[in-house]
């Protein structure tokens, strides 16, 4: 097949754009012919494959009309945006409504008051309506049972045409050297060090991770991603930015952590896993879903740097470390790019036979 792949923008550390490079070159593996269809922003040095469609469009609501007029020459269409017109809609960004619902909660009146004077929210409910709607969509593909509860809650898209396709990966690579990544980031060989990694840091619970840390002793924060550290500035907390250097950060740590208040399914704890760290972090993470308590990690509720901070206690010990370092790496394998394009072809050719 010709496949469609669509999605709007692009960032260079984002995990939807990994996600998607990984499913195209695996795709191609299988026989089948990648082609992106993307807005300018999109750089030609990160897409391999001969076919790519751009789209001259700026919002997302500009981008879904751009998308209904082109004609890309494609057999089947999965989009990860909410464009309506689309055969397969996969959510890997959740439910924009369900998020909005759960930031009411914590976020302050002002903000909620002022929310609406940006255009980008009524954009958003608005495609995603259209994309729940069954007459126009033939399957959605969510990334966790998080995501399909979600979207059955709020629109009335049969169940059964809704696919939890877990995310996947690639085989991982070579570990880096723990004493020599530690060095490099000024770590001292006592200090527990616990790794978070991402953007969007007051939705992923950063500082809920930085007050954890600053109850414990000896215990330091590695933070990687783009964010205002100067908002978060604490003694504890290590600020090392954007990097394509994880694999470092993963050996220099002893226990990922991300305390989110939303996340469908967070790529950075899966790759934390592959590389054999336990992972801690809330139900309100769809990646949750396939954690082993005690083996894989934890589950601890949002907002609460209490009993964070207790259960990054329980994997200070190296031996309660080590002891399930393999385990983790196999329970990760579980979840491969390979599996990943099976199910979601299953779904793709389901959905151009109808």
């Amino acid at each position: 097949m010709r496949i469609g792949l669509v999605r709007r923008g692009h960032s260079s550390t984002g995990g939807a754009e990994a996600y998607l490079i990984r499913l195209a070159s695996e795709l191609a593996r299988l026989g089948h012919e990648p082609v992106l269809v993307t807005s300018r922003e999109w750089p030609e040095s990160r897409w391999s494959h001969p076919g790519i469609v751009r789209l001259d469009a700026r919002s997302p609501q500009e981008f879904a009309s751009a998308f209904r007029a082109a004609d890309t020459g494609c057999d089947v269409h999965l989009s990860l945006e909410r464009v309506p017109g689309c055969e397969v809609f996969r959510a890997g960004d959740g439910v924009h409504a369900a998020w909005l619902r759960r930031r009411a909660e914590f976020e302050p009146l002002w903000r909620r008051a002022t929310r609406w004077l940006n255009p980008k929210h009524k954009q958003l409910l608005e495609l995603e309506r259209q994309v729940f709607d069954p007459a126009g969509t033939r399957a959605i593909i969510a990334n966790s049972r998080l995501v399909r509860d979600e979207i059955l809650a709020c629109s009335g898209f049969p169940a059964e045409r809704i696919h939890v396709v877990y995310n996947g990966l690639s085989a991982p690579a070579r570990a880096a050297d723990r004493a020599a990544s530690r060095k490099l980031i000024e770590l001292a060989d006592g200090d527990f060090c616990a790794l978070f990694v991402g953007s969007g840091w007051d939705r992923k619970g950063l500082r809920t991770a930085i007050r954890a840390v600053e109850m414990m002793e000896d215990a330091a924060l590695v933070v990687a991603g783009r964010g205002p550290a100067d908002a978060f500035r604490s003694r504890r907390a290590r600020f090392v930015g954007p990097t394509g250097d994880l694999a470092a950060l993963f050996a220099a740590a002893d226990v990922f952590v991300l305390p989110t208040r939303y996340d469908p399914f967070s790529n950075a704890c899966l790759e934390a896993l592959a590389a054999g760290l336990p992972v801690v972090t809330t139900p309100a993470n769809g990646f949750c879903e396939i954690i082993r308590p005690g083996t894989d990690g934890a589950v601890v509720p949002a907002d609460d740097p209490l009993a964070l901070a207790d259960e990054l206690e329980n994997w200070r010990p190296s031996g309660a470390r080590a002891s399930g370092r393999e385990a983790r790496r196999a329970r990760a394998a579980e979840f491969s790019i390979g599996r990943n394009a099976s199910e979601t072809l299953a779904v793709l050719e389901a959905g151009i036979s109808k």
